[in-house]
């Protein structure tokens, strides 16, 4: 008996669900099921709520699956769906900060969190949501410029959604998401932004231009820089080099001339050292005598220019003044043997010849 009356159930339950009936609302158009009759027992499907009056007040709410209802006093009043629910929200004017008016639409999820609420709590749930959506979005935009509008578009859509939620928890209802889909703009200020934008990358041009050539002067610079420190270097090497080896020179020649002095003082200790040097005095005294004239046409001559042998006399008397290690030689020594080497009479003659 039982099992003939769910049979019996089901059927007319299936029956009354088979013809759906189309819900219009001003900014939608969704398929819902027309309210199922009291049968006594019951089907709910998943994902929905039946909400039951009883003698015109709330009884209950119907889980899904099985349930038992008693005739002529139990109705069921409402049916909400709990699966989550898509609303296009429909194209709208708004006004931004800067006076720009701008024609946006969008796309709204939410969902039925409490069935009883979204029952009695609002006479349409989603028709509210939808014209609270438009209503705050044009809250909105009115405190965003049309740059921002553009560049905050996830901070834009979060505000929408929080603003929705704190009005919709009355309603039962939670607000998912809230997307933004098209902004339509004037076409004289889409004219303005596209300007803008050439202008922009323009700049970016110039900017980039200019930068390059900063950087290539930079690297010259550097370049330049470079190469006379370089060439610094290589002239400070070069004059180290070139004293060092001057120094060596000199050093070099004291080396020599004082071995060659000594060579020579060896020399004259020697056996006939004494005639050795009358004879390389009298070979200097020729050669002297041979470039007089040769590079000035004034000369001064001693009086006895052809008296050789006493002209080496003279000089080595002055070797052998000088070579005395016991004799401290003195200026007026030394200018006394000058005197005698120029005059050897004893009166200085001098004769000036010029040509």
């Amino acid at each position: 008996m039982l099992r003939t009356l769910c049979r019996t159930g089901g059927l007319i339950l299936q029956t009354q669900r088979t013809v759906p009936r189309l819900c219009v609302n001003p900014v939608r158009q969704r398929w819902a099921s027309s309210l199922p009759m009291n049968t006594v027992v019951l089907f709910v499907p998943q994902q929905e709520a039946w909400v039951v009056e009883r003698m015109g007040r709330f009884h209950r709410i119907l889980e899904p699956g099985l349930n038992f209802l008693i005739p002529v006093l139990d109705r069921i009043r409402y049916v909400q769906s709990l699966k989550e629910i898509v609303i296009d929200v429909p194209e709208q004017s708004a006004v931004s900060l800067d006076n720009v008016t701008l024609q946006i639409d969008g796309v709204l999820y939410l969902r039925i969190l409490d069935p009883l609420k979204a029952s009695y709590g609002v006479e349409d749930p989603e028709y509210a949501v939808t014209q609270l959506a438009q209503t705050t979005m044009r809250s909105e935009l009115g405190k965003l410029t049309l740059d921002k509008v553009f560049r905050e578009r996830e901070s834009l859509n979060s505000n929408i959604v929080h603003s929705i939620n704190q009005a919709s928890d009355e309603w039962g209802i939670r607000c998912l998401r809230y997307e933004i889909k098209d902004i339509h703009v004037p076409p004289r200020v889409k004219e303005s932004m596209q300007m803008q934008v050439e202008a922009e990358r323009k700049k970016r041009a110039t900017v980039l231009e200019s930068e390059g050539t900063r950087e290539a002067a930079i690297n010259v610079a550097e370049g330049r820089k470079q190469a006379q420190i370089l060439a610094s270097e290589g002239e400070k090497a070069e004059r180290i080099n070139k004293a060092a080896g001057e120094a060596q020179a000199v050093l070099a020649k004291a080396e020599a001339k004082a071995k060659a002095i000594r060579m020579l003082s060896d020399a004259l200790t020697e056996q006939n050292g004494n005639a050795a040097a009358s004879l390389s005095v009298a070979e200097q005294y020729v050669s002297a005598f041979s470039n007089l004239a040769k590079e000035s046409n004034t000369i001064l001559l001693p009086s006895n220019t052809g008296d050789i042998s006493g002209m080496v006399s003279q000089a080595m008397t002055i070797y052998s003044t000088l070579a005395k290690p016991s004799m401290r030689v003195t200026p007026e020594v030394l200018e006394e043997n000058r005197e005698e080497a120029a005059n050897p009479s004893g009166s200085p003659q001098e004769k000036r010849i010029n040509e």
